[in-house]
Formats: structure tokens, C-alpha cells, sequence
């Protein structure tokens, strides 16, 4: 594979250290939510990047896209910055990274009529608000993502990556995380208005790509 020579010499001459959440990390969303079981709408929290990275078990590239994603999406629903999670549904890309930010940022379960995955449209998340109906679309601008990543990765998916090949996909993914941390979201993204929202929530079931290479063991070089 053409990618693996250059990406072993930068793993021997890289760090293996635990990827971390920045402490004072900027990508945090105000949310709204019901003040108890059958309560009002007057309780608002902070979730932080660390929240997310909690509930989907690893930081990542994928939970990075998907969160950044949601943030740009979510001003123009709202534009006093303050997300309702009882008022959107949400259509996303089958990634395990980006339907985990979806469910936990939005409020969207498939068994409420609020929630489903697909992978035949546009962008990487549909998000409708459902008091107004407005809907927006969010997709990753061509370029910004690293064509190797995705190279790897479906390589990876098939079990058909090294450990260390393994390490090297985790070294460009780890890089491309702090480029969108560190880099201004509105470059990375572009969101459009859906004047045609088509809601058709079918059960698809997709593999779980995060954890097809949990039982590989360590590079050994």
C-alpha cells in the first residue's frame, strides 16, 4: 500500500500518546432541556467536547467533524446560540462518531420519531427544528479531510490494516483532529438551507466501524 512507508517512518519519529481533550476548549454548546420527567422547558446546561467524548468512548477525528458540524448547523436554528432538545429531529451519515454527536447534541431517538441514519443524502447531517420546520443541511468541504484518511480507514474496516498500520491511521486522525480544533470552523463547513425536508425514518442497520479492530494486538517494531 503506498501510504504505509511513509506513515511507519512518522510513527517511529511520533509520539504514542493518549490523544486529549483540550482543557479550555472553545467547542462547547448551551442546551435546553426539561427541568425533570414531565417538567418544563427551563433546564440549560453546557456540553462540552469533553461530554461527547465521554458518551462515544474515544476523542476522534469523526466526533471532532461531527461536533463542529452540529455547532455551524445549529447557529443558523438558533441563532441565540441556545440548542432545544426537545424541538429537532436529525438525519445523519451512519459514522458511529457522527451518530453519537447527533443523538447526544440534538435530543433525536429513532423509538421517538426524532432520529434516524442513512447514508443516500447530501452532506453529513439533515437537522429539522420542529416548532418552525426550517432545516438545514451541513457537509465537510472537498479538501479538508485528508484522502488518505479515508483510504486507510476503509482498509481498516475490511481488517485489511497492520497494528502499526493501525498507529499510523491513528497518528494522521489524531493530526487532523487539532487542525479542526485549532482551524475556523466556517472554513471547514458549509451548511445550506432544505426547502424540501423529506422525513422517511427506515431502520438501517450498519456495522459499528470504531470497534471491528478492537482485539488486533500493539505494534511491535
Amino acid at each position: 500500500m503506498k501510504y504505509v512507508p511513509f506513515l511507519l517512518i512518522l510513527f517511529l519519529f511520533s509520539c504514542r500518546s493518549e490523544p486529549q481533550t483540550p482543557p479550555e476548549s472553545p467547542l462547547q454548546f448551551r442546551v435546553l432541556d426539561t427541568d425533570f420527567s414531565k417538567g418544563q422547558l427551563t433546564n440549560e446546561q453546557t456540553v462540552s467536547l469533553a461530554d461527547l467524548e465521554k458518551f462515544h468512548g474515544h476523542l476522534c477525528d469523526g466526533l471532532v467533524v461531527g461536533a463542529l458540524a452540529m455547532q455551524q448547523a445549529a447557529a443558523k436554528l438558533y441563532p441565540d446560540s441556545v440548542i432545544d432538545r426537545t424541538n429537532l429531529r436529525v438525519m445523519s451519515k451512519p459514522s458511529p462518531c457522527l451518530t453519537d454527536v447527533a443523538v447526544y447534541l440534538t435530543g433525536g431517538r429513532y423509538q421517538f420519531d426524532t432520529y434516524y441514519t442513512a447514508a443516500d443524502f447530501d452532506g453529513i447531517y439533515q437537522i429539522q427544528r420542529l416548532d418552525n420546520q426550517k432545516a438545514v443541511s451541513v457537509s465537510l468541504n472537498r479538501g479538508v479531510k485528508p484522502n488518505a484518511i479515508d483510504s486507510m480507514g476503509s482498509l481498516a474496516v475490511k481488517g485489511g490494516l497492520s497494528p502499526c498500520e493501525i498507529d499510523s491511521l491513528r497518528i494522521m486522525e489524531d493530526a487532523f483532529t487539532q487542525k479542526l480544533l485549532n482551524g475556523n470552523p466556517s472554513d471547514f463547513f458549509t451548511v445550506k438551507k432544505q426547502i424540501y425536508f423529506e422525513w422517511n425514518p427506515v431502520l438501517n442497520t450498519y456495522p459499528k466501524t470504531d470497534v471491528l479492530n478492537k482485539d488486533l494486538p500493539e505494534c511491535r517494531l
